[in-house]
Parts: C-alpha cells; structure tokens; sequence
C-alpha cells in the first residue's frame, strides 16, 4: 500500500506541474484544451469502453480458459495500437504537394506489428498464475492441519 500512495503522489504532483505549466502559457486555449479533454472522455466511454467489454465478453465465450488472458491482452494491443496508427495510415494531415511529409509504407508498418502482437500472443504459455500452489517457485506448501 505505500508503494500505491507514493505512486498518487507523484501523480498528483506531475498534473500539478502539467496544469501550472499550460496555465501560464500564453498561447494555451483553455476552453479548446477542455473542449479536447471533454471529448476523448466522451469518446472513451461512450465508444472505446463498450467496445472492449463486448469483446471481451465475445472472448469469454469463444476462448478456452486457459488461452482467455493472453487473447484479451492481444486484442486489446492490436485495437490501441490500430487507433493510434490509423490516421498515419489513412494519411491525415499529408500535404498534396509535399510527399517527403509522412513518407513510411504505414499501412504496411501497422500490419507487420499487428502481426507481431500475434506472434507473441500465439508464442506465450500461461505464467506463473496459471499453477497450483504447489507448483509456485519460492512458495511453502501447507499440508492438512498446519496453521
């Protein structure tokens, strides 16, 4: 618990830090800046939230237990990293006139790490949460009786 206290801490102090820093620059729009803010929260809880719950729930059913982790945490590296990459992809913000601004195959980039994000995911065995107690490294194994 001291580690999570001193973890909001810090936290709270870089904000801090953050909205004194945009609050004394001259060139930061407050209403544009909570304008933005309102928007991502709108759209994480009114799109990116239930996406991932009904995925979710759609792997919960499909997936065998055992392979339920690793899929859920595939997924949802393939969708944030899809979201990032698809205005890159798709060429938002590329000047007609000016082909040396965003000049990486991304299409191509965003399939090659989605690919690895597979490989990984089909690459890796259940860990340590996956044993009994009494296969645990480091752990004493209570017999019947002991307290």
């Amino acid at each position: 618990m001291r580690a999570r206290g001193v973890l909001v801490t810090a936290g709270i102090l870089i904000m801090g830090y953050a909205v004194a820093g945009a609050a004394a620059d001259p060139d930061v729009a407050p209403a544009g800046v909570l304008s933005f803010l309102a928007g991502v929260l709108l759209v994480h809880d009114l799109i990116w939230m239930p996406a991932v719950l009904a995925v979710g729930a759609a792997i919960t059913r499909l997936v065998a237990p055992r392979r339920r982790p690793v899929v859920i945490a595939a997924t949802i590296s393939a969708a944030a990293i899809t979201v990032v990459a698809l205005p890159l992809v798709l060429g938002f913000g590329r000047p007609a006139d000016n082909p040396s601004a965003l000049p990486s195959p991304y299409g191509r980039n965003l399939v090659l790490v989605l690919l690895a994000v597979v490989a990984v995911a089909l690459l890796r065995r259940r860990g340590p949460a996956g044993r009994k107690n009494s296969e645990r490294p480091g752990e004493e194994v209570r017999e019947a009786g002991d307290e």
